[in-house]
């Protein structure tokens, strides 16, 4: 399958943010989305400089699918949007927070997140 993802150079991404973001070997960054009014952390996709310019400027979530190597908009297929309400870069401008107005399930499973179905066991209560 050919990838029809832009690179950094072909991207309308404001110059000056894409000067900052550090990518990884296969120029993405991973994108967190946060429920804007709750804090509740929904799912992580992929961005690179093309899905970052059309977050932005659609007001939409858009991410870069490693697996089917194209973009896509959230909620384009389930009809479970992602409404943009504000996006940063974490400190070391290698991660992405994405808040959003969630309308629906936010995981391909189905739930609300991703991150409620599999709590890995923490030292937390265990006899000292």
């Amino acid at each position: 399958m050919t990838s029809s993802r832009t690179t950094p150079a072909d991207s309308l991404l404001d110059p000056a943010i894409a000067a900052r973001l550090k990518r990884g070997a296969d120029g993405l960054i991973p994108a967190i989305a946060q429920q804007y009014d709750t804090g509740e952390v929904l799912m992580m996709g992929w961005m690179d400089d093309e899905a970052l310019h059309r977050t932005l400027t659609t007001g939409r979530c858009t991410y870069w699918s490693r697996s089917r190597q194209e973009y896509w908009v959230k909620g384009d297929t389930s009809g479970h949007i992602q409404y943009v309400k504000s996006v940063a870069l974490d400190c070391d401008a290698d991660t992405v927070l994405v808040k959003v107005d969630q309308v629906g399930a936010a995981c391909h499973t189905g739930d609300r997140t991703c991150f409620d179905a599999d709590v890995l066991p923490t030292g937390q209560g265990r006899a000292q």
